[in-house]
Order: structure tokens, then sequence, then C-alpha cells
């Protein structure tokens, strides 16, 4: 019975949904993170009768056909690139994009990474690094002399050297967008890299031509909407249900069946 089948095809596609929605929750306090929504499609259609074919010799045509659909498949699990809320952290090196842009960090295998975590250190040269010791491009060292060290909205950043009464310049961070953010591919520890769906980087300075603006001190929560996500969850678990009640009453049928022959 086809029924059986569709209605697994359906259960497996909320599976996969409740997958989704709890990676969203189990990454509610993760720094920068974008959550992801499960997307669908109905399959194939078996067609019994056409609309639109010839009943009679006189040409007359069918108004509305006969199709039966064979289930339901995850089409897409795409991230939404909202802006998360941004929360004071009191730590100098802890920055913050507000609008368009990803931070560009050089990964070991050569590649550059893209990512919303703006929780940076220095390493033990004094070079600007995330949470992995990935270096922030384009690179800026902060000396062990450098005392107040101050990060503008466009990203250049100060510090006062050898207890100077003048700041000194010690370079400028750069920020990247992409044609379809969406695109970008998910290799965990908060970073993206470039795909031909999402287009090339687009290097910038922060706070111009569209670009969002540096806040330091400052980092960008989880977009991750609780109420929302319990909501999904809901749904879900009753559209599981309802799929293997679908199972129960097909088997039901066939038992039925059996017991006629």
């Amino acid at each position: 019975m086809q029924a059986l089948y569709i209605a697994s095809s359906g259960m497996a596609a909320q599976e996969r949904n409740v997958e989704v929605i709890s990676n969203n929750i189990a990454n509610m306090r993760t720094t920068g993170y974008k959550r992801q929504r499960a997307e669908f499609q109905d399959l194939l259609y078996q067609s019994f009768r056409r609309a639109g074919s010839t009943t009679s010799a006189t040409g007359t045509e069918v108004p509305v056909g006969i199709e039966i659909g064979s289930g339901v498949k995850t089409a897409a699990t795409p991230r939404v690139m909202s802006q998360g809320d941004v929360a004071p952290t009191e730590k100098e090196l802890d920055i913050a994009i507000r609008g368009e842009g990803f931070f560009a960090v050089s990964l070991p295998d050569g590649r550059t990474g893209y990512t919303r975590d703006g929780s940076f250190e220095r390493d033990s040269s004094g070079q600007l690094v995330n949470v992995d010791g990935y270096t922030i491009q384009p690179g800026i060292v902060i000396p062990s002399t450098a005392n107040s060290v101050s990060i503008a909205p466009d990203g250049t950043v100060e510090a006062y050297l050898n207890n100077s009464t003048t700041p000194t310049t010690l370079g400028q961070l750069q920020i990247a967008r992409f044609a379809n953010k969406a695109g970008l591919e998910s290799i965990g520890n908060n970073m993206f890299v470039e795909t031909g769906a999402s287009g090339p980087a687009q290097s910038g300075t922060p706070n111009s031509d569209g670009m969002g603006d540096l806040l330091q001190a400052y980092l960008e929560s989880s977009n991750v909407n609780s109420v929302t996500e319990i909501a999904d969850l809901i749904a879900a678990q009753r559209a599981y249900e309802m799929n293997a009640r679908v199972i129960t009453g097909a088997d039901e049928m066939l038992q039925a069946t059996t017991q006629m022959r």
C-alpha cells in the first residue's frame, strides 16, 4: 500500500526537522550562531487521469485529473542570517559586528574562514587571533607594551605604547560580505567558508559601503528564539505522530484485507 511509503517519508522528514531544531536549541548560547530551518518539497506524482485529457469524440476535456503524490523530502536547511542581540562583555578584544559582514580568519589548511564570533585574543607574539589561535585577517600585532587598546567602529586599532600620551595606530580590521551569505558552508567552530553558491568574498572597511560597523567590548549572541523553536518542535512532533497514525491505519486496512481473503 502506497500510503505506508508516503507516511514513512513524512516521518523521516519530521525527524530531520527535529534534528535541525535540536541543533538550534543546543546553540542558543553560541556566540554569533545563525539558526537553521528545514524546508521541504513534495515528491513525484503518479497520474491516473490527466487534467485536460479528452473524454469523448466531441473533444470534451477532464477539468480535474487524478494525481497521487509519493510523499515529502527535505529540500534544504538554510541559515537565517538575521542580526543577533549584541551584549556587552567589558573585554577590550571582544568585537561585535552590527550589520553586514564577517571577520576573515586564516585557517590551518590555507583556506579563509568567515565568522561573526568576535571573541579575540592575543597570542604569544601579540598577534590578534580567535579562540582557536587562528590569525584574524589582516594580521594585526598588539605589542606587549600596548595600553588601552581601542577599536573604532571603522576597524581602526589604536593603543598607547610605552606610556605615550599619543595613541599609535596598529592597523585596521576588515570585514567581508557575500552576495548570498546563506550559501556559505558551515565547517564548525563558528566558522563558514565560501562556496560557489555564496559567491566570492567582498572585503571592505567597516562602517562604509553598506558594511556593518564594529562595537568594541561587545559580542553578538545567537539569533535563536527559544519560543519559536519550541513552537516548531511541537508542530514537528504532531506531524510525526500524524504520519505514524497513517501507517497504523494503513496496516489495519491491510490486515482487514488479508482476513477477507
